[in-house]
């Protein structure tokens, strides 16, 4: 089954623990070098953050790629503050999930909500957002999805829009809600008993499929 799969290879990474400032951070190293770092409200457990690094065909060390959570601003520590503001008038896309739902914002997009579609693409495996004036196009994936190997669904997508700000809900899956409860059972296991002392995961993961 490919959700057993995705967590197998969260098995098989090294991984690391650390409880700093309300958050537990975790960080995996994969066989494959890549490496995935994640933060979680302490005590919600709700992701905050999910980035990723790749060595380059050289084996240098690539940037942080961010999946979930705030954007850096390109350009932000060479940018004097008057560029940086007015850069923050373009759209701005990010990804902060709730406990039941995948989310993504799109600020300042000023349009009326009647302007906007969101839609799923099946044959793509991706998320399209259009407006009607053509002011507007995004498509992104579900990369949790991607990993799990499971369908989009159209019913479980949604969207709302208030103080221009676009917010766009996918429901996960059951498969997906199973997986992330079992893997947080097994981060609660490790707790450390200094605040800057890192742990390392050895536990494996036990996950049991419901049929």
């Amino acid at each position: 089954m490919a959700v057993t799969g995705w967590l197998g290879s969260l098995r098989a990474a090294e991984k690391t623990a650390l409880l700093q400032d309300g958050r537990r951070k975790v960080h995996y190293l994969f066989p494959d070098g890549k490496e995935m770092a994640e933060e979680y409200d302490e005590k919600t457990s709700e992701l905050l953050v999910r980035k990723w690094r790749v060595k380059s065909a050289l084996g240098a060390l690539g940037q942080w790629q961010i999946e979930v959570g705030e954007p850096a601003l390109p350009g932000a520590g060479s940018l004097g503050p008057e560029l940086i503001k007015e850069s923050n008038v373009n759209p701005i896309f990010m990804r902060k999930d709730t406990k039941m739902s995948f989310q993504w914002r799109i600020r300042n997009l000023p349009y009326p909500k009647d302007v906007y579609s969101v839609c799923v693409d099946q044959k793509e495996r991706c998320i399209i957002v259009r407006t009607t004036n053509k002011k507007y196009y995004k498509k992104f994936s579900i990369p949790d999805l991607d990993r799990y190997q499971l369908p989009l669904d159209d019913s479980s997508l949604s969207f709302a829009y208030a103080n221009c700000t676009l917010i766009i809900s996918y429901q996960k899956p059951k498969e997906v809600l199973v997986a992330e409860s079992e893997l947080q059972k097994e981060l609660k296991k490790e707790r450390s008993p200094h605040p800057q002392v890192i742990l390392p995961l050895l536990a494996p993961f036990h996950w049991t499929p419901e049929f």
